[in-house]
């Protein structure tokens, strides 16, 4: 803890990239945890482009279900530690998967949600993107203005990352001297590449979750924790 605490002291650049740990202190289930189950779906067969096109109207009701869960948690000590340690640092990334704008709430501001953000919805028509803080429609799926399909705001299964957040974030990654990653099992690629980036640039790599992952091995310091308890810890 005190190494790690040290490195981010001295950094002059720091990366973060959070996962699903980092809002399950808030009380929002995780996609591969024993609750990742709904209605005896998987999230994997429910957040894909195919369910989409084949049954909006169930992929919407499950979306509002977590958009349900989401709208009653409130950021957390993890999220408000990332919020302060931003205000102390020199340059600062927050890269996340999660797309439930806790980080946003708690008033991150330099923030790449590389999965996009669960309250905007985007029309596959017209591509019109805004923000819908709903958590009822009266018809589902929803329409846009234009009369097309609106779909949530976020990154399916199978689909491609936003191509300029992707960037900024390999940038990030690239020019850290400290590389944090709090609350994911480093098995999502594109993103659990990133710290590898980090890493062959010459950054410390922290890690920070509740068991061990695929990074463990790989990374400079792991801290065995909730994110909530230990990110308070490392603020220099």
């Amino acid at each position: 803890m005190d190494q790690a605490r040290e490195w981010i002291a001295q950094a002059r650049s720091i990366a973060v990239l959070t996962g699903a740990g980092a809002s399950a202190e808030s009380g929002i289930p995780t996609f591969r945890g024993a609750d990742g189950l709904w209605r005896n779906y998987r999230a994997e067969d429910l957040a894909t482009p195919q369910a989409l096109q084949r049954s909006p109207k169930l992929v919407w009701e499950w979306y509002l279900t977590r958009r349900q869960a989401i709208a009653r948690a409130q950021p957390n000590a993890g999220h408000k530690a990332l919020v302060e340690l931003e205000r102390r640092s020199h340059r600062f990334t927050l890269i996340t998967q999660n797309v439930d704008g806790l980080h946003r709430r708690a008033g991150s501001w330099h923030l790449l949600e590389l999965h996009g953000n669960i309250w905007t919805t985007r029309c596959v028509s017209c591509g019109r993107i805004r923000e819908d803080y709903r958590t009822e429609y009266d018809e589902l799926p929803p329409r846009c203005e234009c009369g097309g399909m609106e779909r949530p705001g976020v990154i399916l299964f199978g689909e491609l990352l936003d191509g300029q957040t992707w960037m900024a974030a390999e940038q990030a990654a690239a020019d850290a001297d400290v590389f944090l990653v709090a609350g994911t099992s480093a098995v999502v690629y594109p993103a659990a590449g990133l710290a590898q980036i980090a890493k062959a640039a010459g950054a410390r790599v922290i890690e920070v979750n509740l068991e061990e992952t695929a990074l463990s091995g790989f990374a400079d310091c792991t801290l065995t924790g909730r994110c909530g308890e230990i990110l308070p810890l490392l603020l220099p």
